[in-house]
Order: C-alpha cells, then structure tokens, then sequence
C-alpha cells in the first residue's frame, strides 16, 4: 500500500504482509511433492509387478495371453500414474507459499503450474526408476513381448535360414535327424546331412519346396535308410508341413508381439497424459485448501 505526503512531495510505501519478492517458482514443495509421487509410484508398480507374474503359467492353455498381459499392464500404469501424481501435486499445492501480489485466479494457475512441474520432476525420476529396475508392471509386460518376439525371431532365424552350416544348426539338425532315422548301410556322411540341410532351408526361406527338392531328397533318404522310395516321400512331405507350420506360427507370434508391444506404449504414452491433467487440478485444490484452511479428517490433524 502507498501513501502521498502532500506537503512535502515524498511518497512512502509500504510492502504488504505476505507479498513476494523472488521466484514464483516455490523448488522444495515441487520436490517433495515429486519425491512422494516417486515413492508411491514406485510401491504400486512393485506389488503390481508381484501381480503381474500370476498372469502367466508353465502350462500350455493356462497362461493370460499378451494382449491380455498389456491391456492389464497398462490399466494398472494409468491408475499408478494418476494416484501417484495426484497425491504429489496435491502436497505440493498446500506446500506451496502463496504469494499475495496475485489474484485468486493467478493463484490457481501457480498452483497447477507447481502442479505440472511436479510431474515433469516425477516422469524424469520415473524414467530412471524404469531404466535402472527391472520390477516394474510395465516390464512384466515389455518382458512377455521381448521374449515371444525373441523366441520366434530365433525360430524363424533357426528354420528359415541357410546362414553357416546348415547341418549344424539345431532347429534343421532335428529334421535331418528324423528324415534319416533307421538307417541301415553306412553312416550318413557330413556332407550329405550338409546337403539336405541346405535344401531344406533355402527351399523354406524361398517360401516353396519344389517337386523336384522333394523327390531328390526322398531318393538320399531312401538310399541311405534302404526304405521304399514312397515311404521317403512321405517323410519328406511331414518333415516340410511341420517346418513351414513352425514357422507361420513363429511369424504370428513375432507379429503378435509387435502389435502387443504398441499397445504398452499407447497406454504409457496415455497415462502420462492423463496424470499431467490430473497433477494440474490436483495442486490447484491442493492449493484452494491451503488458502481456505481445510482439515482432512481422520488424519487427527488441527
């Protein structure tokens, strides 16, 4: 308030009580609302990870699916993330000191703004937390994805592939082992196994195995099994449906798995969104509270 001396032309002022004279920026409440959201954060997403591990079961038939995996994932991010920041930026919000050089208005807008500033500390604290853990409900989905898409990258890679040897890749070993199976003349040589191995994977990473790959082979088979030249073929043609069903199913996994992981990203992405907003009108009645001297009951607080 300002008062004029008439009679001498000096002009006197006086700062009011509670006026503020530096930042509007208050650092130690949005830190300790930040450090609370951290906390809180942190507490849900373990005992949600603790959930999340009863969504998947050793038996074939018993296991949640992936996008059941995700969508329960995400759902339980955007409720951590909403109650988190919430709780955050409503401490900050009582914290904050009010200055007394704006209007009721302006002063909700600090308070939400403080509120704001307290998620961008908790989603950087967040992001460390998340790099440097692996407990986190987000993982336990992110985990399921990264190994159905490894295993059926493998799968694909061990079937589909002629890189090296192909004799001495596992996946195709198993094939050639059962397409020569009760051999009665001489060992199979390296190179007739190394043959059938690159037959077999050339002609399933073309997408095709041809009559004439299916009769040559069936003639090694037969040659060196002393079996009839049909019951070869038969074995070929088993061998070739099991591979390629092998590796469809590797590839519809793989796909699974790519859609399943977007929709861990639209549901982190989203709860980021959402709980900004609620950070905002969370520090806002924080701070509406503070001014008008709320007691919250059955803290036994006066």
């Amino acid at each position: 308030m300002s008062l004029g001396d008439t009679t001498s032309g000096v002009t006197i002022v006086e700062t009011g009580a509670g006026e503020k004279t530096g930042s509007y920026v208050d650092w130690p409440a949005i830190i300790a609302g930040a450090v609370l959201a951290s906390a809180i954060s942190f507490v849900l997403i373990t005992f949600g990870s603790a959930l999340g591990l009863s969504l998947t079961s050793p038996y074939e038939g018993e296991s949640t699916s992936l996008w059941g995996i995700a969508l329960a994932a995400g759902l339980w991010l955007l409720w951590v993330q909403v109650s988190a920041f919430g709780a955050g930026a409503y401490l900050t919000g009582r914290l904050r000191r009010r200055a007394y050089d704006a209007t009721e208005h302006e002063s909700d807008i600090r308070d939400g703004s403080h509120g704001l500033l307290v998620w961008a500390v908790g989603a950087l604290l967040g992001a460390f937390m998340a790099v440097s853990s692996l407990g986190a409900a987000t993982s336990t989905a992110a985990d399921a994805v990264s190994n159905v898409a490894g295993g059926a990258a493998s799968a694909i890679g061990g079937i589909a592939s002629g890189a090296g040897n192909a004799a001495d890749n596992p996946a195709v070993a198993g094939y050639v082992d059962r397409l020569f199976r009760g051999q009665n003349g001489e060992p199979i040589t390296q190179e007739t196994r190394a043959e059938v191995g690159r037959i077999f994977t050339s002609s399933l990473s073309e997408g095709e195995f041809n009559e004439d790959d299916r009769n040559y082979v069936a003639g090694l088979i037969a040659q060196n099994t002393n079996i009839p030249q049909e019951e070869a073929r038969a074995r070929v043609d088993q061998a070739v449906t099991t591979a390629e069903e092998a590796v469809r199913s590797a590839r519809d996994a793989a796909d699974a798995a790519r859609k399943t992981a977007l929709v861990v990203a639209f549901f982190t992405a989203a709860s980021l969104a959402v709980s900004a907003a609620v950070a905002f009108f969370a520090a806002g009645i924080g701070g509406r509270h503070r001014d008008e001297g709320v007691i919250i009951e059955g803290l036994g607080l006066r």
